[in-house]
């Protein structure tokens, strides 16, 4: 079976005016699909990938064929990132976990301000493109982490809740260079019930 692009759960225009519609349009349009394809492509020419799941190419990226292997990671990374970016986010969202969430986050960083600098510090700390993440493991406890380029959590065997993409065509449109003020403005999207059930599934 092909990997093909998943459906916004939300018009382009839901996350206004904290993520534009131009920049959605173009970064689900024609990023994550530019991904998608450059993934068919890739498994066309190692045929006994096509019934590796994304999330097992992902998962098991070292057991994918070298001659492969650089393309896979790149676009099946796109291509998991972006689905879980666009899950994790929704229109009239934002606020702070609750419930084992909120109280895992409050337990490692102190409070939700804390944890939302931390995670800042991630997102503008990482040089040139990639990913800041929270990441939870088995034992419930939380963390940070950010990964260059298209990589992710998964591929080190972790188990990511929350992704934020500072590629620059995830916000360039709107913020130019002020990655600081597309990080807080994020904030008002995370969806952080979809979040909750990601880290209940652990």
């Amino acid at each position: 079976m092909a990997h093909t692009l998943p459906a916004l759960p939300y018009a382009t225009t839901a996350l206004e005016p904290h993520i534009d519609a131009q920049t959605m349009e173009i970064h689900h349009g024609k990023h994550h699909n530019a991904y998608v394809t450059n993934l068919n492509a890739a498994i066309d020419k190692a045929p006994e990938l096509a019934s590796w799941s994304l999330e097992q190419l992902n998962r098991d990226i070292a057991k994918v064929p070298e001659s492969v292997r650089t393309a896979v990671r790149n676009n099946g990374g796109g291509h998991w990132n972006h689905s879980l970016f666009w899950a994790t986010m929704a229109p009239n969202a934002g606020g702070e976990p609750g419930a084992e969430l909120g109280a895992a986050i409050t337990k490692a960083f102190g409070d939700f301000g804390k944890f939302r600098d931390a995670f800042k510090a991630a997102a503008t700390g990482r040089f040139g493109s990639g990913w800041a993440w929270l990441v939870a493991a088995k034992d419930g406890t939380v963390s940070i982490e950010s990964t260059p380029n298209q990589d992710n959590p998964l591929m080190e065997g972790r188990h990511a809740l929350l992704g934020l993409d500072v590629w620059e065509h995830a916000y360039y449109l709107k913020y130019q260079n002020r990655r600081p003020d597309y990080i807080d403005a994020w904030w008002n999207v995370v969806n952080w019930a979809e979040v909750a059930k990601r880290y209940g599934a652990r």
